[in-house]
């Protein structure tokens, strides 16, 4: 055919569309990667990464109670916020366990959420738990999420219950018993006035018979208080009782020395142990860090006070005084230069002689502080509730058994003992009344 300029042959090109296909498949496929790997994480890094068994929930337990409980609650704001659904609200559970080692750190590197928890609670710094194992905190995860689910308590007496008056050990209150005494007081008087009446009474009957001159001398006889204190009688009566009261007065003084019980003075700050061990329920361990450690509790620092009262109730006089030992700047929220302890007085004082080790008694005896300190979670003004005298503690090891349980060290002598059929093994029967234990 001739050639026509015309028609000009089209260029045939490859059909693109199987590689575009291609790309856009595996684009896909890398983009649903992602979302799913973020969805995954996001799905893991929240509550159902927590342990549920009851196992990780009573060692979380135990660890909030001895570390958080004294900044936090889990259904209401104390020192820091409430705790209730912590792990859906901070921004990951990896967010949670890098707070809790160190949030100032958080702080420090600018995150958004810590920036504002820190600006929200007035700049106070939460103690920094270093040692924490991953483990240990989703225990403690797994006991707020428990305490979550189960919801705030609501207080209700039960039915029937009655509410008694007293000092709270269901007896009777002390205006009762004084009711009590007066009330026998005055029978006692009644009792005279009726047997003075029944003497005259019976005098008048047997002066109308015909008594004999003997008899009516004994009926009338001289009988007055002159006669009666000079009667042999009653000198040796009324010497004697003087010689056993004052023998008694000396045996209590000698028996008294160097014993404080009692013993409640005046603190620098009226600080109230019914306030925060009892109402708010801190724990002595808090507060008293040597008690875990070495043989003394050691008093609390200024530093521990302010790691609540930079925000807590700081309008009171009382915190004042801690700001000033403290020299906080409310303004500036730094401390100055010029710090100081607290004076406080000390209650519990065990003389030099005597060597009493709290570490071994907490840690090892499992021996909880209302045992030797009385119910210190009830007092405003703390006092010496104990004798704390060595026939005092000779006498708890002579009836405190040993706490054997998970201690391997005592599993030999337990064996030992019991073979020997003496009962549960005591403190003494570990050497507890060997005098280098407490005097070396």
């Amino acid at each position: 055919m001739p050639s026509d300029s015309r028609f000009v042959p089209l260029e045939v090109k490859p059909d693109t569309t199987p590689i575009m296909i291609k790309h856009f498949t595996s684009s896909l496929s890398k983009f649903l990667s992602v979302v799913t790997l973020l969805v995954l994480i996001s799905f893991t890094g929240r509550s159902q990464s927590i342990p549920e068994d009851a196992a990780s929930i009573s060692a979380g337990q135990a660890l909030f109670n001895g570390n958080c409980k004294s900044c936090h609650k889990i259904h209401q704001q104390s020192v820091g916020p409430a705790l209730a659904n912590v792990y859906e609200r901070a921004p990951s559970i990896d967010w949670i366990k890098a707070w809790i080692r160190n949030s100032a750190k958080v702080v420090a590197s600018g995150d958004d959420y810590g920036v504002k928890l820190f600006e929200e609670y007035k700049k106070s710094q939460m103690t920094a738990f270093t040692n924490f194992s991953d483990e240990q905190i989703m225990n403690i995860l797994a006991y707020v999420q428990d305490e979550t689910k189960k919801g705030p308590e609501v207080a209700s007496p039960a039915p029937g219950t009655q509410v008694t008056g007293g000092e709270g050990n269901g007896g009777l209150p002390s205006n009762y018993l004084n009711v009590i005494l007066i009330g026998m007081v005055l029978i006692l008087v009644l009792l005279v006035i009726i047997l003075g009446f029944l003497i005259s009474s019976l005098k008048r009957f047997l002066d109308q018979k015909n008594l004999s001159e003997e008899d009516k001398e004994v009926v009338h006889s001289p009988i007055t208080v002159s006669t009666i204190s000079r009667s042999r009688g009653f000198v040796f009566i009324v010497t004697f009782l003087v010689a056993a009261l004052g023998f008694k007065a000396v045996i209590n003084g000698l028996y008294s020395v160097g014993i404080q019980q009692g013993y409640a003075p005046k603190q620098p700050i009226a600080f109230s142990h019914k306030l925060h061990a009892g109402d708010y329920e801190i724990d002595c361990k808090y507060c008293h860090t040597g008690v875990l450690k070495g043989k003394s509790a050691t008093i609390p620092s200024v530093n521990i006070c302010m790691n609540c009262h930079r925000a807590v109730k700081t309008e009171s006089p009382q915190i004042q005084k801690i700001w000033q030992a403290a020299d906080w700047n409310a303004e500036t929220l730094s401390f100055g230069p010029n710090q100081k302890p607290i004076e406080w007085v000390r209650i519990h004082n065990l003389p030099d002689l005597a060597y009493f080790n709290h570490a071994q008694h907490v840690n090892v005896g499992g021996v909880e502080c209302q045992t030797c300190h009385g119910p210190i979670e009830t007092m405003d003004v703390v006092r010496q509730y104990s004798l704390l005298t060595m026939g005092w503690c000779i006498d708890c090891h002579r009836k405190t058994d040993i706490n054997s349980k998970g201690n391997a060290y005592y599993d030999r002598l337990v064996e030992l003992h019991n073979a020997s059929g003496k009962g549960n093994m005591k403190v003494e029967d570990n050497g507890g009344l060997e005098c280098s234990k407490c005097h070396y």
